[in-house]
């Protein structure tokens, strides 16, 4: 069965590289639809409701027709590679144009930026978000929840891009780094670097909180699959997310990692 889905690809590959038989476009658009979903449902959870599924799916399905018009099967490259990487950047690229945070969002972040500003200096140490929500009238869930998606936004703005060799750009986060290129002084100060971001979130998070970020991040689990795993609801440990997120604000913003 497989190896007939495999002879029937390569049947709508020849017409499409050969013609750019729309049909044939068509039938490969269908069969990778799958990645499409894979890299919707990867980004969706992560991202505020103002962000709906169905604008992350047309910008998923305009890479991947990217993909497509400009895959070269001479390169020594999967398709299916190549495509996750124009699918997931095309995403990103959408989301960085569009400023998806709604403009609610965008003033609380505003008033929550000056009460710390004005609480840290006076308090000589780190605001809590309770006293930051006390300060500003918002609930502490509510703090945390802004920074947690304006931390997200901020990411998103200062993601580089590289050229991608005779076609257009992609996202430098989804590229695989050459590290055999780096020099040795630039390879001791990325150790340098990994070491104290690892050391200081091990100070700064609890157990709990060091698995949540680990198991959201390096493992891709949906905050539904971690309360199933450590045994809590949903929305307890997307508490623990948005929590983990407001403390990590500090170590980015008050350091060089």
């Amino acid at each position: 069965m497989l190896q007939v889905q495999k002879n029937v690809s390569q049947i709508y590959w020849k017409k499409w590289i050969k013609d750019r038989d729309i049909d044939a476009g068509d039938a490969l658009m269908r069969i990778y639809m799958p990645l499409v979903h894979f890299h919707v449902n990867r980004i969706v959870h992560r991202l505020p409701s103002s962000v709906s599924r169905e604008d992350l799916h047309s910008l998923a399905m305009m890479g991947l027709y990217d993909a497509l018009e400009k895959f070269d099967p001479k390169r020594d490259l999967k398709f299916e590679t190549y495509a996750s990487i124009r699918i997931s950047g095309n995403i990103l690229d959408g989301l960085r144009k569009e400023d998806w945070l709604p403009r609610s969002i965008r003033d609380k972040a505003k008033k929550i930026e000056c009460a710390i500003e004005k609480l840290e200096p006076a308090l000589e140490r780190k605001a809590t978000p309770e006293e930051i929500a006390h300060y500003t009238g918002y609930s502490s869930i509510e703090v945390v929840n802004v920074i947690n998606d304006v931390f997200f936004s901020n990411m998103l703005s200062v993601d580089e891009q590289i050229k991608d060799v005779g076609e257009g750009q992609v996202n430098l986060i989804h590229t695989l780094k050459d590290h055999e290129t780096l020099t040795p002084e630039e390879l001791v100060l990325k150790d340098e670097q990994i070491k104290l971001l690892a050391n200081t979130i091990g100070s700064e998070l609890n157990e709990k909180e060091q698995l949540v970020i680990s198991l959201y991040y390096h493992e891709e689990l949906t905050l539904t699959e971690i309360g199933t795993i450590i045994n809590l609801s949903t929305s307890r440990v997307s508490q623990i997310h948005a929590k983990s997120i407001f403390k990590l604000r500090h170590l980015l913003s008050n350091s060089n990692i």
